[in-house]
């Protein structure tokens, strides 16, 4: 059987409401919600949940697809939650996390002070290392590519800011 079409069971804990065409999740961390698109056709039978489309061709079946990875997301985010890590790599970078905003030395002449939205919150286990958590998993990925966004991890040397897992595959210098 395809993952497309497969159910989501719900976890115990967790509250599923589907009125229309609105999904409410509520469950220890928080609450989040999503409006599902009027393609897909969302049937509750208990304790879980499952996902039809109401057309025939592609579109329909990659927005079933698509509806049930985000609310499969959403379950997942109300019960364990979201994080990224990132680690600076380079000469006097440093992060610190002063409540919810990120002050980040990067090397330019100025710090730069990222704001954390609503929801999302950072720590900094060490000087080169941010923890960004979060219950919307879309929301953690974006605050976390901003923040990678202000120094990219360069081919030479590989200094930047970088996702914990992520490989930077290095350039040869120039040679004479």
């Amino acid at each position: 059987m395809s993952r497309v079409l497969k159910a989501i069971a719900i976890p115990s804990g967790v509250s599923v409401s589907v009125s229309g065409q609105n999904i409410d999740v509520k469950g220890a961390k928080g609450a989040l919600q999503h409006v599902v698109h009027d393609v897909v056709e969302v049937k509750q039978d208990g304790d879980t949940i499952s996902f039809a489309p109401r057309a025939t061709g592609k579109p329909a079946m990659a927005l079933t697809g698509t509806t049930r990875a985000m609310i499969s997301n959403l379950i997942t985010g109300v019960t364990n939650g979201f994080e990224k890590k990132l680690q600076l790599i380079g000469v006097g970078y440093r992060a610190q996390a002063q409540g919810n905003v990120l002050n980040l030395t990067l090397g330019f002449s100025h710090p730069v002070n990222h704001q954390m939205p609503e929801g999302v919150s950072v720590e900094t286990p060490s000087q080169t290392e941010i923890v960004v958590k979060g219950i919307d998993k879309q929301k953690v990925g974006q605050v976390a590519a901003d923040i990678r966004g202000y120094r990219p991890p360069e081919p030479y040397k590989g200094k930047g800011v970088r996702y914990a897992d992520e490989h930077v595959v290095r350039k040869e210098a120039k040679k004479k």
